[in-house]
């Protein structure tokens, strides 16, 4: 019984997949582009006051974050 359910099953799947009409045909319409030639540069020579931030070693702030020590660091004797 479970065999004839699975083949009417498969074969009740395999009719309604290809039942269905799925033959729209897209248009697509095509975008003409034309190619620049000149292109025209702008210089913003504005005074800007930036702040940067200049460490002795590399990721020396990053360093010093991981290397905490806590109370619990200490060896203890058994």
């Amino acid at each position: 019984m479970k065999t004839i359910a699975t083949i009417f099953f498969i074969f009740f799947i395999g009719t309604a997949a290809q039942a269905q009409n799925n033959t729209t045909d897209v248009k697509v319409e095509t975008v003409e582009m034309t190619i620049v030639t000149e292109t025209a540069y702008e210089l913003n020579l504005e005074n800007k006051t930036e702040v940067a931030r200049l460490y002795k070693f590399k990721n020396a702030r990053v360093k010093k974050e991981l290397s905490f020590y806590t109370k619990r660091n200490a060896a203890k004797m058994a």
